[in-house]
């Protein structure tokens, strides 16, 4: 039997999907990729998101107002994710966080909105998928502040003093296709080091591809090849990583 995957970040509602969704999505149950968490980014793809998990089966949806996404967030929205909490429960409140590399998003107002959707996740007992882009050290004193329900640094790519913290927390540590790149020798560090009990996969597709694809578009049926990768860097079968970090994610989001 093929092993079991959960890609645990994936954007499979985005318009890059748009002319071969129903294929890539085949593509990914046939490698094994049984479970897709599907995250919102603003309230103008609740729409998509909710389309994308009603369609296909494993595909779960987070809701979140994503920290790029700043432009398009109104004060308001955070009731609109209340609401569309309400409507329909999410695996996770996300994606959320913090962003300190595009330097033309305003600090102060990501923050509040960050702050918010955490007091948020844990209104409703739920872990969070963070984008913590060179803002681990802020997101952690939130995260110590306000106290939710775990979850996961996606695209993780800190030092191993902050993935400390993140699993002191109860945070998984996301890794994709950002570590199956030869030079990426602070993430491959990591890989190998961490206890394995506290990883899980990701691809964030159609972003962040793996080193076989280059610049191209990235998608979830990648996830076994990058399972591989770890497994390498490990020293282990791809078995023991596959039901590895497919217990951890279970864990973390509560799927049975």
């Amino acid at each position: 039997m093929a092993p079991f995957f959960i890609d645990t970040h994936c954007h499979l509602d985005a318009a890059e999907f748009d002319a071969d969704r129903d294929a890539e999505y085949a593509r990914a149950v046939a490698a094994g990729v049984g479970i897709q968490v599907v995250p919102a980014v603003s309230r103008d793809n609740f729409a998509a998101v909710a389309a994308t998990c009603e369609r296909y089966p494993g595909c779960l949806p987070a809701w979140g107002l994503h920290p790029m996404y700043l432009h398009v967030h109104r004060p308001e929205h955070l009731a609109v994710l209340r609401a569309q909490i309400e409507a329909q429960r999410p695996v996770a409140v996300g994606e959320i966080g913090l962003d300190l590399f595009v330097r033309d998003l305003d600090y102060d107002t990501q923050e509040r909105f960050c702050v918010e959707q955490l007091k948020i996740a844990k209104d409703y007992d739920l872990p969070v998928l963070l984008h913590c882009r060179k803002a681990n050290d802020q997101l952690l004193k939130h995260l110590r502040r306000i106290g939710v329900r775990g979850g996961i640094a996606h695209a993780f790519n800190g030092s191993p003093q902050q993935a400390d913290e993140f699993i002191k927390l109860g945070f998984k540590l996301g890794f994709g296709g950002a570590f199956t790149w030869t030079r990426a020798n602070n993430l491959r560090r990591l890989a190998v080091d961490l206890p394995l009990e506290a990883i899980v996969l990701e691809t964030d597709s159609p972003d962040i591809p793996p080193a076989w694809i280059g610049r191209g578009r990235n998608a979830p049926g990648e996830l076994p090849r990058i399972a591989q990768t770890l497994a390498e860097l490990r020293g282990l079968d791809i078995d023991s990583v596959a039901q590895a970090t497919t217990r951890n994610a279970r864990e973390l989001l509560r799927l049975d």
